[in-house]
C-alpha cells in the first residue's frame, strides 16, 4: 500500500479552511490508499474555549474530508476536538476509502495541561482501513511501549501516529516512532505538524518506519511536505527475532534489600 504523511501546519480555529487543506491534500496525491494528518489538525493545538473548535462524525468538515476520501478512494486518519457529553476529547476520525465515517480513537494518555482540557479515551482501537488492521495512537501514546504492543498483541498490521510534537521532545519521539515499529515488527506511519502556535514551537520530522527499524520516508524538517510512501507488511524477515512469538509472560520482580546488620565478608 501506499500512505500519504501530510506534514501540514494548521491555521489556529479555522475548522474549515484546515478540512478544506486536507481534502486538498487527499486528493493532490490520488496514488495514496491512506492519509494521515497530525494531531488536532482541524483545530489547531489549542486547550481552551474549546467548544468554539468541536467537531463531530457527521459535521460540515468531516463531510469535506469524506468527500475526498471518496472522489480519490484514500482513506485517512485525521486530529480534531471531539465534542461529546462526557466533555471535550483529543480524538482522530478514521474514513474509509469510500468516504465512511468508519470510527473515532480517543488519546489515552494525555500530556501536561491537556489533562485538564480534556477527558482521556479509554480503550485502544483497531480499524480496517484501506485494507489493512490500523491502530490510531495520538502523541504522547506512542511514548508508552505498552500500548502499541497491545493493538499489535490484538492484531493490528500498521501503527498509525498523529502528534502535535515541540521543542525540546524531538529526539526522544524519533527513537519512540521506531521502537514502536521494530519491537512489534509493525510498520509504522509517524506524522507531525511544524510551526509555531502559542508558546509551542513544532517540530515535524514526520516519517514512514519499517518493521525492521529502518526509515523508508522522512521530512526534512518542521516545514509543510507531502510525503508518499510504501508500506509493507508487518512481520521480521528471520524468524527468531519475531518478538510478538516469544512475548514473555509477566514475570514476578523480587526486590534484594541489603540489611545493615549484614556483616562483611572477611
Amino acid at each position: 500500500m501506499r500512505a500519504l504523511l501530510a506534514q501540514l501546519t494548521p491555521e489556529p480555529g479555522a475548522l474549515a479552511e484546515n478540512a478544506a487543506r486536507a481534502a486538498a491534500a487527499i486528493r493532490s496525491r490520488p496514488e495514496a490508499d491512506i492519509a494521515v494528518f497530525p494531531e488536532l489538525f482541524l483545530s489547531g493545538y489549542r486547550l481552551e474555549d474549546l467548544d468554539a473548535v468541536a467537531s463531530d462524525a457527521d459535521g460540515a468538515e468531516m463531510r469535506t474530508i469524506a468527500a475526498a476520501c471518496a472522489g480519490s478512494e484514500t482513506a485517512a486518519v485525521i486530529g480534531f476536538v471531539e465534542r461529546g457529553g462526557y466533555g471535550f476529547r483529543n480524538a482522530v476520525a478514521c474514513i474509509d476509502q469510500e468516504g465512511q465515517y468508519v470510527a473515532t480513537y480517543r488519546k489515552a494518555q494525555l500530556f501536561g495541561a491537556e489533562a485538564v482540557a480534556f477527558t482521556a479515551g479509554e480503550s485502544l482501537l483497531i480499524v480496517e482501513l484501506a485494507g489493512r488492521a490500523v491502530a490510531p495512537l495520538i502523541c504522547f501514546d506512542v511514548e508508552f511501549p505498552e500500548l502499541a504492543r497491545a493493538a499489535a498483541m490484538a492484531g493490528a498490521d500498521l501503527l498509525v501516529t498523529v502528534a502535535a510534537n515541540m521543542e525540546p521532545f524531538g529526539p526522544e519521539h524519533m527513537i519512540h516512532a521506531t521502537a514502536r515499529a521494530l519491537e512489534n515488527r509493525i510498520p509504522h506511519l509517524y506524522v507531525n505538524r511544524g510551526g509555531g502556535e502559542g508558546d509551542f514551537e513544532f517540530v515535524g520530522e514526520s516519517r514512514a518506519v519499517a518493521p525492521d527499524g529502518s526509515i523508508t520516508a522522512e521530512a526534512a524538517g518542521s516545514a509543510d511536505e507531502l510525503l508518499v510512501a510504501e508500506v509493507g507488511p508487518r512481520g521480521a524477515v528471520d524468524s527468531r527475532v519475531d518478538y510478538l512469538a516469544f512475548e514473555p509472560s509477566r514475570l514476578p520482580v523480587e526486590v534484594h534489600e541489603k540489611s545493615h546488620s549484614q556483616g562483611g565478608l572477611g
